[in-house]
């Protein structure tokens, strides 16, 4: 018998009512094709261990998402109308956008045995974003601030690039203006963009 966890009861029934019917089934799914399974909630939403991280789901407004953690090393391949997440159906509104149980539950047990396995997961690294050039603006008004033009020089690029797509951003010149005003004004405290929130 498994053991279920009240607060995906909860989700479930929280759920719009197209989906409960869809994360009810698999939920049953998933603890009938891998008895030991762990269910609980991560990230505000019901999610499955096995011998570490194995599947979730999620329910939105209009659709469902189901995944595996290591989706895209599973031998059956998402269909064309599971979307562009990689090892997930990303976009199911109905019980047809999902497999048929047999091959829902072929799925789930080879999931668990990557785990049974040790099999990690494989990552891919972020291609670093091209550098954001600085506005003739910005610039101007950061070369009449000694402290400012310092801290926006010796900030990492990722911190420079906040401050630049904030100005970049503003649809009116005086909010513009006003921008690099407050940017300037923070840097010379050494301040990054979103000093507000740090705590």
């Amino acid at each position: 018998m498994p053991k279920l966890d009240p607060r995906v009861d909860a989700y479930i029934k929280k759920a719009q009512p197209f989906a409960r019917p869809i994360l009810t089934h698999l939920r049953k799914v998933v603890h009938e094709s891998c008895p030991g399974v762990e269910e609980g909630v991560k990230w505000g939403v019901p999610h499955f261990d096995y011998k570490g991280p194995f599947c979730g789901m999620a329910a939105f407004k209009e659709h469902i998402r189901f995944g595996f953690w290591k989706g895209a090393l599973l031998k059956d391949k998402f269909p064309d109308y599971a979307g562009k997440m990689a090892g997930a159906f990303a976009h199911v509104t109905t019980m047809k956008d999902l497999p048929n149980e047999k091959v829902l539950a072929r799925m789930i047990a080879d999931a668990a045995r990557l785990n049974d396995d040790g099999v990690k997961a494989k990552r891919t690294a972020k291609a670093p974003k091209p550098a954001l050039k600085s506005p003739a603006d910005l610039m101007a008004a950061l070369n009449k601030n000694k402290k400012a033009l310092a801290t926006f020089t010796n900030f990492a690029p990722g911190r420079r690039r906040e401050y630049v797509e904030w100005i970049l951003g503003a649809k009116q010149d005086a909010t513009r203006a006003k921008r690099i005003k407050d940017a300037v004004a923070w840097m010379a405290e050494g301040k990054i963009r979103n000093w507000k929130y740090v705590k």
